[in-house]
Order: C-alpha cells, then structure tokens, then sequence
C-alpha cells in the first residue's frame, strides 16, 4: 500500500491532494496514509484486503471513505478523527452486528451509509433501527426511510454545507468565464474579419486610383500627340522679314 500512495501523489505534497484511490491494492491493515493528508476529501480502499482499520490516520476533512469489498467486521471508532465524513461505504464486508456500528452515532455530518452484502443486514428491522440509532443518515443502502432511492448527487451537496462555502457560486463563475472566453473568441474572430473587410475595401479603393493615375495619364499622352505642332514655315517668314527690315 505505500508503495502505491507513492504512485498516487505523483510528487505531490500530500497536504495537496483532495482525492485518493487506492483500489485492489494488498494490505490487510492501513499504511502509507499519514496525518499529512489533512486536506484529503475522499478516499478509496475498495477490494484492498483490509481486515481492520488500525493505523487509519487523522484526516479532519475527509467526506467520502469508500472501503466496498474487505472484510472489516468492527474497529469503526478510529474514524471518528474524520468528523466531516458524510458517505460510508462498508458494503461486502463482515460486520455482524448493530453494536458493531455504535460508533457511526457521533458522525453529524454522515448522510449516506452503504451496508449492503453484510451480515447485518439480515437483522429484523435493521433499517429502522439504523435509521434510528444514526439520527444525521438519509440513505442507507441508497434509499431513505421511505424506501425512495437516493439522489446522484455524489456528494456534492454535502461538501457544500460541511464547508460553508457556496462552491456551486464558484462553479458558475468558471462557467462564466469560460462564456466570456468563448464570446472573447467570438468578437475577436469578427473583429479580424471586419479589419480582413476594412483591408481588402482599401486595396480596391488604392487599385481604383491608381487605374484613375493611368487612365490620366494615358489622357495626357494622348493630348499631346493630338496636339497642333507649331507651323515652322510661318516662324522662319517672320525671321526673314525681321532680317530684311
């Protein structure tokens, strides 16, 4: 397992890192994941071989554990050092008993609890007395009290009101500046297209008056071959009786 949170920063400070998968990796117990991860929101351990939770690190803004596929039969308690966990995932596992999950009473914040393929789910009542043992849950097994199935949410929503911060207000900013990038484009594209039109008018209107040169000064020439040359016999008469007088 730690070789794989290695893997999985990919050389990042693990104070950076929201979002851990560590899927189908062998460990029976958790190792590698250190209190460092204190800004980590999700993290997966689905089909890792874990028999317990011993050495779960303290992670305070973890919501999502998934932890699908071990066999984990108790030991909940050490997760009470992630006190904003809002999804639970402890399908296929070996959990037994409703004393073994007493300690999923503390969680405030816990919405969604996943029990499904466990042997404490043949229990008379256990839904509602999960239900009631767990005063914050809404779905369990993915469906409510009432037996309506839960929302594709993912989550979100809950991350939402844990933080306090309308993270949805910062979605639609992105979305609007990525309108304002597309328009950007669009306007800067008909710009171009205008300063194209704006160009190609003053190379006709430069073509236009350089054919108006030429035509004058075809004009020109063409005065000054028609015009009357001067009458040299008349010229040289006048010489000759300036001479004479």
């Amino acid at each position: 397992m730690e070789k794989r949170v290695e893997l999985e920063k990919r050389g990042h400070n693990p104070a950076e890192i929201k979002e851990l998968n560590l899927d189908n990796c062998r460990s029976t117990n958790i190792v590698g994941i250190t209190d460092e991860f204190v800004n980590l929101r999700s993290l997966s351990l689905i089909n890792v071989g874990l028999t317990s939770l011993k050495g779960f690190p303290r992670l305070p803004n973890l919501r999502k554990l998934e932890l699908s596929d071990n066999r984990i039969s108790g030991g909940l308690e050490v997760l009470d050092t992630s006190p904003k966990l809002t999804h639970l995932n402890l399908s296929g596992n070996k959990i037994k008993d409703l004393d073994a999950l007493e300690p999923l009473k503390t969680f405030n914040h816990l919405k969604s609890l996943d029990l499904f393929n466990n042997e404490a789910t043949t229990i008379e009542n256990y839904r509602e007395k999960i239900f009631k043992m767990i005063s914050s849950l809404k779905y369990l097994d993915g469906y409510d009290a009432d037996d309506q199935e839960a929302e594709d949410t993912d989550g979100e929503e809950d991350v939402i009101e844990v933080n306090g911060n309308n993270d949805s207000e910062e979605f639609s900013e992105d979305e609007d500046l990525d309108d304002s990038v597309h328009l950007g484009a669009v306007y800067s594209e008909n710009i171009d297209d205008m300063s194209d039109e704006e160009d190609y008018e003053e190379e006709e209107e430069e073509e236009d008056d350089d054919d108006e040169a030429i035509e004058e000064e075809e004009f020109y020439e063409e005065d000054s071959d028609d015009a009357p040359t001067p009458n040299v016999s008349r010229g040289e008469k006048r010489k000759h009786e300036d001479d004479k007088n």
